[in-house]
């Protein structure tokens, strides 16, 4: 038998070697992917896009003769400098990517192009939401096909032999269906009785009596079927509505004055990132856009990611839309609700102790997790040793709560550490542990 494979391969490539080679470089090409996101405007961050790796980290050890021992005989066409058994210098080594001045061959880094699909991936590879775990049923799209004993119609895929069998059987024992033993022993009695010599008195007509009684059931085999279509039986499925984890984010951004352009930059490539991690791998995952300045609005994500506004700072006026949106919208018995904050850290003064209280005793009680990201001067190192006055007010919650996280960022590099540090998988030895400190 021979089969040959005719699906097509993108871009004339083999998609199994492609894979193939992607499975074996992944962590290569996933440091790669993570890399390249610095360097991409808000807009291209899914897309496709060329990358390159090291070529060393896809060479796979291999068996060869080394130059460097040994002895060999090597017979050299059109060799005009040397006869048998004079001696050759061994070549001497070359490298290549080096950066410094030299001979010889060398090799550049691997370059090739993923797919959207390859590229989302590999770069939002062990992230998930944490403490996902308010369940309950909804109604469109959320049943599964569960098993509800056998029906007389449906597909071949789903036919039961064993089932139909047993109806088959119980058919031909209710309707005395003939079977092979029963034709063996009327012709058997058919060949005696023919046997007999000579003839005995009365042979032909038991003979003409068993014959009919052969033709008899022939006739009866005949008209009751081994099979009969109204035996078929197939495996029968019903849909049963599940529970299904339903999640909101919800994306605080602070657009005022005192946040400059860079620092706006890296808060809207961190909630970029953040969804489409969040749509790419949860079908029912809600995004709330909120910005502010001395007073918040709930926007579309247009408006969030290139809106001109800027204004005065309140960081409460945030949190107070937020839960009035959780209010009208998203009741917390049912709903996971995450918090993802970004701010440079600049808030009035009075506002803080308010923020703050709305922070421990509304927002906390009702989450699974809240992030709060601290952006701050490009020129500026994380760890100078300043805090902000938001930051001061936090700091207590994340110390008693486990569901509060702080970070600070102040360079693209940095965006998708703290991301992937924020949402990575947990073990659920890891989470039980955590239940444990909570």
């Amino acid at each position: 038998m021979h089969i040959v494979d005719r699906r097509l391969n993108p871009g004339g490539k083999s998609l199994v070697n492609r894979q193939r080679f992607l499975r074996r470089a992944r962590a290569a090409v996933q440091q790669a992917v993570r890399q390249s996101i610095k360097d991409r405007s808000i807009k291209e961050i899914d897309r496709e896009g060329q990358i390159s790796i090291p070529r060393d980290s896809i060479h796979e050890p291999t068996l060869h003769r080394t130059s460097h021992g040994g002895n060999r005989e090597r017979v050299l066409p059109g060799n005009r400098d040397y006869l048998e058994g004079d001696r050759i210098p061994r070549p001497s080594g070359q490298s290549g990517g080096g950066s410094s001045a030299g001979t010889g061959d060398g090799e550049d880094d691997f370059r090739f192009v993923l797919t959207r699909e390859e590229f989302l991936e590999l770069f939002l590879d062990d992230l998930e939401l944490p403490d996902l775990a308010k369940r309950k049923l909804k109604g469109e799209a959320s049943s599964t096909p569960r098993r509800a004993g056998y029906t007389t119609v449906g597909s071949p895929s789903n036919l039961s032999v064993p089932r139909t069998m047993q109806k088959a059987m119980s058919r031909r024992l209710a309707l005395r269906r003939p079977g092979r033993a029963d034709l063996e022993r009327i012709e058997e009695e058919i060949a005696q009785v023919e046997a007999h010599q000579p003839a005995q008195d009365g042979d032909a007509e038991r003979l003409e009596q068993l014959r009919e009684e052969h033709q008899r059931l022939l006739r009866r085999r005949a008209l009751i079927a081994y099979i009969d279509p109204v035996d078929l039986r197939y495996r029968r499925f019903e849909a049963t509505p599940r529970p299904i984890a339903q999640a909101v984010m919800f994306c605080l951004m602070d657009v005022s004055g005192s946040m400059s352009a860079h620092m706006k930059d890296l808060a809207k490539r961190f909630f970029a990132l953040l969804h489409l991690f969040l749509t790419r791998s949860y079908e029912y995952v809600e995004v709330v856009f909120i910005h502010h300045t001395d007073h918040a609005a709930e926007v579309d994500e247009q408006t969030f990611f290139h809106s001109t506004v800027s204004g005065g700072t309140v960081v409460s006026s945030a949190l107070e839309e937020m839960l009035a949106v959780v209010s009208a919208r998203y009741p917390p018995d049912d709903w996971n609700i995450y918090v993802a904050q970004a701010s440079d850290g600049d808030n009035i003064n009075n506002d803080n102790p308010k923020t703050a209280r709305l922070m421990r005793e509304d927002i906390l009680p009702i989450s699974q997790y809240v992030a709060y990201i601290e952006v701050g001067a490009e020129e500026r190192p994380v760890d100078d040793g300043g805090k902000s006055s938001l930051w001061s007010a936090y700091e207590e919650l994340q110390a008693t709560s486990r569901h509060f996280a702080m970070r600070k960022v102040h360079h693209r590099t940095e965006i998708y550490p703290v991301l992937r540090e924020l949402f990575q998988r947990r073990s659920a030895d890891e989470r039980d542990r955590a239940k444990g400190r909570s």
